[in-house]
């Protein structure tokens, strides 16, 4: 039997709420969606002194997270947390991890980068063993993370300058970066292997070209170092946009935080994108 029209507008009028509903809500979804990579979003760090963002004060000294924006695309931000002098105890215990987690949301990033003070045993304070409290301390990053929608990152601790008496680069990280690489693939979170990376270069560039990359300044050379300085731990401008590139590089072979998303990789890079902001 032909259906009238006003027969049809009763039948759609009939139809349950929640069909509805869930039309409206299918409408309203964000264009990304479920399963779908986010095009904007933070990419967090927590970490030490090696990635943290200095003050005018410090100049030249550089953190690699201050020159990471520019391996970012468009609609990504850096939000670097990390802070001189931090292990993952210490960063945790003074209550530094809970504003990020205050602070993230599903589909960001949060780079977790520990070691140089988890070393420092004698210090109750930031001190950890490899496989145990280390580990235990990194869970809680990769947890809180997790449990917000976020994706945490593993960063094995960047290597220092030093070199044996033939001029090899030789690691100085005992059996810390080894506890994170196991932790990872227990807990099947991406690594990015900065350690190695940073050890085969130094290694290329050799103990003449990793001054250019560490904090080593003649006397005079700058004014908040008047008598000069030699540290093989911390860089300069150069050194920081290159460790930068190591963890870009490792985020775009791991897909994240999605594929397009990282740019420059291969490019020179001027020292001038790190800026030092007062105070």
């Amino acid at each position: 039997m032909p259906v009238s029209r006003r027969h049809a507008a009763a039948a759609l009028a009939a139809l349950p709420l929640t069909l509805a509903a869930a039309g409206a809500a299918q409408a309203a979804a964000p264009a990304h969606g479920p399963g779908r990579p986010r095009r904007e979003g933070t990419v967090f760090i927590a970490g030490d002194s090696t990635a943290a963002h200095k003050t005018a004060a410090a100049a030249p000294e550089a953190g690699w997270g201050m020159a990471l924006p520019v391996f970012l695309g468009h609609g990504w931000t850096v939000a670097n947390h990390a802070v001189n002098g931090r292990s993952s105890k210490s960063f945790h215990d003074e209550g530094r991890l809970a504003p990020i987690l205050e602070a993230i949301r599903p589909g960001d990033l949060l780079l977790v980068q520990f070691g140089h003070n988890d070393e420092k045993t004698g210090d109750p304070a930031r001190g950890t063993d490899p496989y145990t409290t280390y580990q235990a301390y990194l869970r809680r990053y990769l947890d809180g993370a997790r449990a917000r929608g976020a994706r945490p990152v593993l960063i094995t601790p960047v290597e220092r300058r030093r070199f044996d008496a033939d001029g090899r680069a030789r690691p100085t990280h005992g059996e810390y970066p080894e506890a994170m690489r196991a932790l990872a693939a227990a807990e099947d979170v991406p690594l990015v292997d900065v350690q190695a990376a940073s050890l085969a270069e130094w290694d290329r560039l050799g103990p003449g070209g990793t001054l250019e990359v560490f904090l080593h300044l003649a006397p005079g050379e700058h004014p908040n170092h008047p008598e000069g300085k030699q540290d093989n731990t911390h860089f300069r401008p150069h050194g920081a946009v290159e460790v930068a590139r190591m963890v870009a590089r490792g985020l775009k072979e791991r897909r994240l935080p999605h594929p397009g998303a990282l740019r420059r990789l291969d490019d020179a890079v001027p020292e001038s994108v790190v800026t030092w902001p007062a105070g």
